[in-house]
């Protein structure tokens, strides 16, 4: 019966075309309370900021085919759900509901009036991960980047250029520098422009603290599912599995609030003894069929506890508590344990991310499950950067761990500024590397803070591999898109300041005749 409604209220997904924002005007949008939408909702700022054609057009490149099957549902609505879910912090279930009953939230996504139905089931939350992966996302920030018409990306040189009371020239902006390269269609290398700070964080998964007798409990009761499965279409005599005083054994030991060095060791002798005897009779068993009956998420735990057992074994045999591609999850088999030294977490459980932060965007430049030292990546990001912008930046803010010998001499032979703690003694005739003022790297540290704290970028809910790479690019996608309502801010304000200033200095007016102008100004 559940499936059957969760296929009904799937039929039910929203269908309607995508239209470009600016045919949704404030004014057409039908409330059930013959009100009109506030203008300073900020749900109604974002959906007027973001690009949405860059956005749609990127999603629907994913979709694959557009001839034959059934139509799909609105692009605007699927992303738009996607960023009210990162950016409140909610679930699937939760998202949907909060969009069911709010009329901000509908105007947001792009609906013309509001509705009480549903947008869509939110088990279709996981295609759409699966869509928009992690390349997609960061191609939607490169556009973000210039369609928010950032200033110059050489803040020197506009300072040189733009005399007082001028106007400010936006050509030179980081999709127009790239666009004027690219035309160009010379050879010679572009001048150096902008700058590059990188960093590296961990994203913790929603998995509890594995401990070696937690998992070997976990892998043997997945392995006594296994022999119930494929016992079930056989007339053989069932395998003994002990799996009740294996349970006791393992209580036993588990629930104590101290447990000393030798009652675990003997905890998990006993449950590898177990476990092996489990995967003997699964072997015995697969033995009576022609092919493998089990399906493919079944096999799939199959692999991971044979793999589980030989990491455990290995680790008790020779008393040590590290492995190579060592399994924390039975259930999450790609997630690593990444050693950060911190005083609160000396050991977290995910996926480690290189972000590179240009004028306030943050790029995903890197996911892996595995951890990497971050030295090894700054040549890799520094070329991404070319990539995006057709010049390499004028200067690279990093931390010490980037500042080696190899990366600094590769750096001055692009002839790009290191801004860091120059090598041995501090000398009074001053260095070559430019020392980082306290301060200059709080953007980043402060963008890793925002994604943790308030979108949950410390604890990664979903469960596939590809599901929780798109899960953390969207919040990196969500952190640029707020960045959009403030740049828009910012630049009214300065626009509205050099209306004043032009004003005051070439029409002297007072500033009665000032306010009343501002009121009638567009």
């Amino acid at each position: 019966m559940q499936g059957y409604m969760a296929k009904a209220l799937k039929s039910r997904a929203s269908k309607q075309y995508y239209l470009s924002p600016r045919q949704l005007i404030l004014t057409g949008f039908e409330s059930p309370f013959s009100n009109q939408l506030l203008s300073t909702n900020r749900w109604v700022k974002l959906a007027n900021s973001i690009p949405w054609d860059a956005l749609v057009s990127t999603y629907n490149r994913q979709l694959g085919n557009k001839f034959t099957g059934a139509g799909s549902i609105n692009p605007r609505v699927a992303i738009g759900a996607l960023i009210i879910k990162h950016l409140c912090d909610i679930s699937d279930r939760e998202t949907i509901l909060q969009i069911q009953e709010n009329m901000y939230m509908q105007y947001f996504i792009g609906y013309s009036s509001f509705s009480n139905e549903v947008p869509f089931d939110a088990s279709l939350f996981v295609d759409i991960r699966k869509r928009l992966t992690l390349e997609q996302i960061n191609e939607i920030n490169e556009k973000i980047l210039g369609i928010i018409g950032k200033a110059d990306m050489d803040k020197d040189e506009s300072k040189n250029d733009n005399k007082e009371g001028a106007p400010v020239d936006n050509s030179n902006t980081a999709e127009n520098v790239t666009d004027n390269i690219n035309d160009a269609g010379n050879d010679t290398e572009p001048a150096h422009k902008g700058s590059l700070l990188m960093d590296a964080t961990a994203c913790p998964q929603d998995i509890a603290y594995p401990t070696d007798l937690n998992l070997l409990n976990d892998a043997r009761e997945k392995s006594e599912e296994l022999i119930d499965e494929l016992q079930a279409n056989l007339t053989t005599a069932k395998p003994r599995t002990y799996r009740e005083i294996a349970r006791k054994k393992y209580l036993k030991t588990a629930q104590k609030k101290k447990k000393t060095k030798k009652e675990i060791r003997n905890a998990i002798s006993q449950q590898l003894q177990y476990l092996k005897r489990n995967i003997s009779s699964i072997h015995k068993l697969l033995e009576h069929y022609d092919k493998i009956p089990l399906q493919k998420k079944q096999y799939k735990y199959l692999l991971v506890i044979q793999t589980l057992y030989d990491q455990q074994k290995y680790m008790y045999d020779k008393s040590v508590h590290s492995v190579e591609d060592r399994i924390v999850s039975i259930h999450q088999p790609h997630v690593r344990p990444i050693v950060r030294g911190k005083t609160n977490a000396n050991v977290e459980f995910g996926s480690k991310i290189q972000v590179g932060l240009v004028n306030g965007i943050a790029f995903l430049d890197e996911l892996s499950w595995d951890a990497f030292n971050e030295g090894t990546r700054l040549e890799k990001s520094v070329e991404k950067y070319k990539a995006r912008f057709g010049f390499y930046p004028m200067e690279v803010l990093a931390d010490k761990i980037y500042c080696t010998r190899e990366n600094r001499k590769w750096l001055k032979d692009k002839n790009i500024k290191l801004r860091a703690k120059p090598l041995g003694r501090p000398s009074s005739k001053g260095a070559l590397s430019i020392p980082v003022r306290p301060g200059e790297r709080n953007p980043i540290e402060g963008k890793f803070g925002q994604a943790k704290t308030a979108y949950g970028m410390n604890r990664i809910k979903a469960r596939l591999n590809e599901t929780s790479q798109s899960w953390i690019a969207s919040i990196v996608l969500v952190l640029n898109l707020i960045n959009i309502i403030g740049e828009a801010l910012l630049s009214l304000i300065c626009k509205l300041t050099d209306w004043i200033k032009y004003n005051i200095s070439y029409r002297k007016f007072s500033k009665n005749q000032i306010c009343v102008d501002l009121n009638s100004s567009p």
